[in-house]
Formats: C-alpha cells, structure tokens, sequence
C-alpha cells in the first residue's frame, strides 16, 4: 500500500489542491482516485490563473465564448464550472458511499466580494445552482464580512468549504456561522445535512529560511485548534451543542480541517494535497 492509501486507512481524507484541464482529460485525476486514495478536490482562482495561462487546452474554448459576448468573471466561471462539474462527477460516487463525507470539489466566489455579505450569499447560490452537483461545495472566506453569508447560505442548503482562516479565533467564528445555519434549518423543519470544511492555512506558518521542523511543529498546533477538548467555545466537537448536530447531520464533522501543505521555499517540497481530520473520528 503507497503512502496516501495508509493515510486514508487511518481515518484522514486526502484533497488534491489543484485542477487542470489536463489532468481530467489525461485521465490523471481518476487515476488519483483510484490508485492513490484521494477522496477530494479544492480549486481557488490562482490555481485556474495557472491553468489557463499555462495550457492551450482551453483556448477553444475561450474563443467559443468570446464569440457568444461573454468577458471576464462571467467567462471564466464558465470554464471553472466546466472543469469543476467534470470533477464533481468522477468524485460523485465516493460522495455517495461516505454519505457526503468525502467526494466533494470546491469553487470560490470572486476574491473581490470578500466584504460584500449580500453578493457573496447571492454569487454562493448561483454557482452552486449552475453547478448543479450535490457534491460541489463553495468557498466564502471567513472575514468579518463572509461570516453571515456563510450561515445563510448553509441555511439555504448550499454546501460551504470556508477559506482564508488564519487563527484561532477566525476558525471558531467560522464554526460557530456553520452552527447556527444548521440550527435555523433544524428549527425551520428542514433536512440538517448540509457539508462544510474549514480550510486552515496552516502552510502560511512558513517563513522564508525558517526550519522545517518549526513550520512543522506550527502546522500541529494549528491542527490542535480542530481537535482539541477545549470547551471555551460551544463550536468544539465535545460540547452538547456539536454533538446534538452530529447525530442528525454527519457533514457537520466536516467543519474541523486543515491545509498540510507548505509555501516555504525552505521546506521540503510536499505534495499538494489538503489534509482533511475527522473531528468526530
């Protein structure tokens, strides 16, 4: 057995952090489901930037689009949805099998939104509609601002992967808007099961001629603030309040992740793949 599928075996789910036209059209990606246990996939528009700047494979389609009057973040979620649908689907059956555990792809809402709650929550529920994939989760970054707009959308029963949380502090307030979405659903008489991640930067601990051992020991204590027993905050997976929602909705545990990557040029290089921990396992 590789090294990714004893990491599965032992109860972590391993997220690729990447997504090219290539690799779905050369078969890689399904050859990382199937032979090297990844289980997920997150994409941000950095990650499409590369891709399309990088690769002719989407220059037909970009010229097709051009034609049709489409321009900007309208033609670029386009192709994002293209891509991310065609992911969605080949992860489709372990979504199924995990009972929507594992077997997720995540899009982000346009970085230029990121304090505007009323066009987030309403960018959130046309992607998530246009994408139409159960399985497709959508990024809103914890910042002051994307915090209501998280707890409505999961509300609204839109899947939330939660990014840009950097401390502490942001994760649980992160957690807490993730609570009182399920909550009002709960309340409102409507079905609990709604996914969420949490995507911790645990790799932005990394500093320039910092030693690995450092980043590594700063990359525990960030995933320490997932699972740990402390009770300062009711969002912790061992207070009555989590563990109530835990027994309707088996997503809920999926708000306790973390980034295990590094962008220290120093460190080793590491594969780029999100580590995803089982709060509830």
């Amino acid at each position: 057995m590789n090294a990714t599928g004893t990491l599965h075996d032992r109860g972590q789910s391993l997220w690729l952090d990447n997504i090219t036209r290539e690799l779905l059209e050369s078969g890689t990606l399904a050859r990382y489901i199937n032979e090297d246990a990844v289980t997920g996939l997150t994409s941000n528009p950095t990650i499409f930037d590369h891709a399309i700047k990088n690769s002719s494979r989407y220059d037909a389609a970009i010229r097709q689009k051009v034609k049709e009057g489409k321009s900007g973040e309208d033609l670029f979620f386009e192709l994002a949805l293209e891509d991310l649908t065609r992911a969605a689907d080949l992860f489709r059956a372990i979504w199924e099998r995990t009972r929507g555990v594992d077997g997720w792809v995540s899009l982000e809402v346009s970085p230029l939104l990121a304090h505007d709650t009323a066009t987030t929550l309403a960018a959130a529920k046309r992607l998530h509609a246009r994408a139409g994939r159960p399985n497709l989760l959508i990024k809103i970054p914890g910042t002051k601002e994307g915090l209501p707009a998280i707890e409505e959308a999961i509300f609204a029963g839109v899947p939330i992967n939660v990014t840009l949380l950097f401390s502490r502090e942001q994760y649980l307030a992160a957690a807490d808007a993730f609570m009182r979405g399920i909550e009002r659903r709960v309340a409102a008489g409507l079905p609990p099961e709604v996914g969420s991640v949490a995507s911790v930067f645990i790799r932005r601990f990394g500093r320039p001629k910092r030693p690995y051992s450092v980043l590594a020991a700063a990359s525990v204590r960030a995933v320490s603030w997932t699972s740990s027993g402390d009770t300062s905050s009711d969002t912790q997976p061992s207070t009555p309040r989590v563990r109530s929602q835990m027994g309707r909705n088996r997503s809920a545990a999926r708000v306790r992740s973390s980034r295990a990557s590094s962008k220290n040029r120093s460190s080793p290089d590491l594969p780029s793949l999100t580590l995803l921990r089982m709060a509830a396992s």
